[in-house]
């Protein structure tokens, strides 16, 4: 794959999200970065985590040092059982399922990025330990419990794909491919459906008849709903075999085209989580018609930053072309804002149905998450990721 030569809009793009992590990089808490420019002045854990990838891919140094300081900072808030905090700063905010995770992905990375390899080692002994005791069946998948990770106003109950998927790769990175190789094992057992468990098959996330990953898998319960995160993340590290990968993009860009003729989708970029949750379904919370309305938020809003995510996973499935039709489409989405007055929203969240942006602007991860994607199409490759691929 030769390299891209990228439009000017999305190098001005380019521009403007590293503008914002720079404005984003010292906030009001012990000067940690904001997680957005006006909306969100704490550091939150998964979203400064998340951030990592575009700053190490775009050789800031001022960015590169703040990664450092956050990452220190995180292991001295870490419980004594080796749990992270949902916030960097404060050592009290616990119980999410994806902070410790995304902590050890983060420290993988930064690693690599520094070359420093044995940097945190005993934070990172004591949150595999924690990850290791998340997994009721003593084995490698890990569950978790409703609205703790990302998603906090929609129920993921025991073993979650998007989780699972984090586990994996902080064991790629950190080295332990055997423990990765079991999760990978584990997840490409087949659902179990029908209501009756068969005590002789374990749990795992693979749907039957489709391609894609469950949104998640408990005993007798599952949910058969797509989640792009998950199964993006499934993608980029390998989890999904070539072949998997090729058939879930298909699949994902027809059901797309499904929702446009239905008038559910007015941009040319997937859903978070689809199809929607609606009152007349049965994993439909009455929360839901307040925080979390079809087509909105978790429950199918268009968010940057998995989107970025996505465009990676297409670069690491060689849909070369597709991947940068979507950084068209990207960088159209990006200039979307609340804010009239800002060039760039590089918002939070996109409403499917209208395409427009419901969320705080200046949002770190969608801004960093889009310099990750850039890189990946200009380049053709999935910088962090392709080793684990191969």
């Amino acid at each position: 794959m030769h390299p891209i030569l990228l439009s000017n809009e999305i190098n001005a793009a380019k521009k403007a999200a590293l503008d914002i992590l720079l404005h984003n990089d010292h906030g009001p808490y012990q000067g940690l970065p904001r997680t957005a420019a006006w909306g969100y002045p704490e550091p939150y854990t998964r979203d400064l985590m998340f951030s990592i990838l575009g700053i190490a891919v775009s050789d800031n140094q001022k960015l590169i040092e703040s990664v450092h300081k956050v990452l220190e900072t995180l292991a001295l808030n870490q419980t004594k059982h080796g749990h992270i905090p949902s916030l960097v700063h404060d050592q009290e905010d616990r119980g999410a399922s994806d902070t410790t995770p995304l902590f050890l992905m983060g420290v993988g990375l930064y690693r690599k990025l520094s070359g420093d390899k044995l940097f945190l080692s005993k934070a990172v002994q004591k949150a595999q330990l924690w990850m290791e005791y998340q997994s009721p069946s003593d084995r490698f998948l890990v569950a978790q419990q409703p609205t703790s990770d990302w998603r906090d106003e929609q129920w993921v109950i025991g073993y979650g794909l998007y989780v699972n998927t984090l586990v994996y790769a902080y064991l790629q990175l950190l080295g332990n491919p055997q423990r990765a190789a079991s999760i990978q094992h584990e997840m490409s057992r087949f659902t179990v459906t029908g209501g009756t468990l068969n005590h002789h098959v374990h749990e795992g996330l693979v749907v039957k008849h489709k391609p894609y990953y469950a949104f998640w898998s408990y005993k007798i319960l599952n949910s058969e709903r797509f989640d792009l995160l998950g199964n993006s993340l499934a993608i980029l590290t390998g989890i999904a075999s070539p072949t998997r990968a090729g058939e879930m993009i298909a699949w994902i860009e027809e059901e797309c085209e499904h929702m446009k003729n239905k008038g559910e989708l007015a941009v040319n970029l997937p859903p978070n989580f689809f199809p929607y949750i609606k009152p007349e379904n049965p994993d439909w919370n009455l929360r839901y018609e307040q925080y979390n309305k079809p087509g909105e938020y978790h429950n199918g809003g268009i968010w940057p930053f998995i989107c970025g995510i996505y465009i990676a996973a297409l670069v690491a499935a060689k849909k070369f072309t597709l991947a940068h039709e979507k950084l068209i489409a990207l960088t159209d989405l990006v200039t979307l804002r609340k804010n009239e007055s800002l060039e760039f929203g590089f918002n939070e969240w996109i409403k499917a149905q209208d395409g427009k942006p419901y969320g705080q602007d200046w949002q770190s991860w969608s801004a960093s998450l889009y310099l990750y994607a850039a890189k990946c199409v200009e380049t053709g490759t999935t910088p962090y990721f392709d080793e684990m691929r191969l």
